[in-house]
C-alpha cells in the first residue's frame, strides 16, 4: 500500500521577464501569452505583483482564465506591510490589500507568502497581533476587504467570494533572531508556515514544520538568484520534498526546535526565484521530473 502523501506543487516565482524570452518561452511567443504558456509547464507560480503594488481585478480574472483548472497561484503579500509599515498600524492597508482581486481567483488562490525584510526583528508581539489579523478562509477574507480604502479602491475592488475555501499563510524571515522556540512556537499557533528559504546561505535556511504544510523557495544555493542547482543539488530537494510530503523531517535541513512534528501528509508549495539567469524555470523542470518518478 502507498504511504498517505500530500499534494507537491512546483513552480517559479514570477513569469514575465525578458530574458527568458526565446530560452525558456518559444521565440515569436507573445508576450501577453507567457502565463499560458509558463502554467502548462509547472503546477503553480506566485504572483510578485501584488509585492510592489496593488493590482486591478481583471487582472486577476485574466490570470485565473487564462490557467488550467487545477492551477494554483501563491501570492506574494505586499511590502507596503511588511518593509514599510512593518506590520504596524496595517488594519486599513490589509484589508486593500485582500480587497484588490484575490478572491477573484477563486480555488485557485493558493498560499499567501509574507517575506519581512532583512533588518526586521523577531517581535512576538508584533507577530501575534499580525497573525491575529489574518484571514483564513475566502469568507474571513472577505469582510477584511469591506474594510479597505474606500477611495483608494473605488471601481477596483471584489469584495466577495462564489465559495468558501480555506486560505494559507506563510512567513518568511530573513534575520537570524527569528531563530528561537518562541518563533516557531507562535507560527505553529497560528498555522502559518516558516519558508524553507535557500539564499546561498545569505538569510536563514532552517526547515522547521509550522504548519499543515510546507513552502520552499530557492533563491540560488551558490549565488543568491543568479546561480542554477545542479543535478545533485535537486537530487536533495526531490529527496526532501519527498520527506516533508509524507510526514517526515529531512535530515540535511537545520531545524531551530529539537522535537519533531506530527507525522502526517504535507502539501508542499516549492518555487525556483533563481531568475536572474534563467535558470528558474529549467530547475523548476527538473525538480518536477524527479518528483514525477
Amino acid at each position: 500500500m502507498t504511504a498517505p502523501r500530500g499534494r507537491v506543487r512546483i513552480g517559479i516565482s514570477g513569469w514575465r521577464y525578458a530574458p527568458w524570452r526565446g530560452v525558456f518561452y518559444p521565440q515569436g511567443l507573445a508576450q501577453r501569452r507567457e502565463l499560458e504558456y509558463a502554467s502548462r509547464c509547472f503546477h503553480s507560480i506566485e504572483i510578485n505583483g501584488t509585492f510592489y503594488s496593488l493590482q486591478r481585478p481583471e487582472s486577476f480574472r485574466l490570470w485565473r482564465d487564462e490557467t488550467p483548472d487545477d492551477f494554483v497561484f501563491a501570492v506574494k503579500g505586499s511590502r507596503f506591510l511588511t518593509h514599510m509599515k512593518r506590520l504596524k498600524d496595517i488594519d486599513t492597508p490589509l484589508a486593500s490589500f485582500f480587497a484588490q482581486g484575490l478572491l477573484a481567483l477563486g480555488p485557485k488562490l493558493g498560499p499567501i507568502l509574507w517575506q519581512l525584510p532583512p533588518n526586521f526583528q523577531f517581535d512576538a508581539q508584533r507577530l501575534r497581533a499580525f497573525f491575529e489579523k489574518l484571514p483564513t478562509s475566502t469568507t474571513e477574507a472577505a469582510k477584511l476587504a469591506r474594510r479597505r480604502e474606500v477611495s483608494l479602491m473605488k471601481g477596483r475592488s471584489v469584495l466577495s467570494s462564489k465559495d468558501e475555501y480555506p486560505l494559507r499563510h506563510a512567513l518568511e524571515v530573513r534575520h537570524d533572531s527569528f531563530l528561537v522556540p518562541e518563533c516557531t512556537a507562535l507560527l505553529r499557533e497560528f498555522n502559518v508556515a516558516l519558508v524553507v528559504a535557500d539564499t546561498a546561505r545569505k538569510f536563514p535556511f532552517v526547515g522547521d514544520v509550522t504548519a499543515d504544510f510546507v513552502y520552499v523557495r530557492l533563491h540560488g544555493d551558490v549565488e543568491l538568484y543568479a546561480s542554477g542547482y545542479s543535478d545533485k543539488a535537486l537530487d536533495d530537494w526531490s529527496r526532501r520534498i519527498r520527506s516533508w510530503r509524507t510526514g517526515g523531517v529531512p535530515a540535511d535541513v537545520p531545524r531551530i526546535e529539537r522535537s519533531r512534528p506530527e507525522k502526517r501528509p504535507r502539501d508542499v508549495y516549492c518555487y525556483f526565484d533563481n531568475d536572474a539567469k534563467v535558470h528558474a524555470p529549467f530547475d523548476a523542470q527538473g525538480l518536477m521530473q524527479r518528483l514525477a518518478r
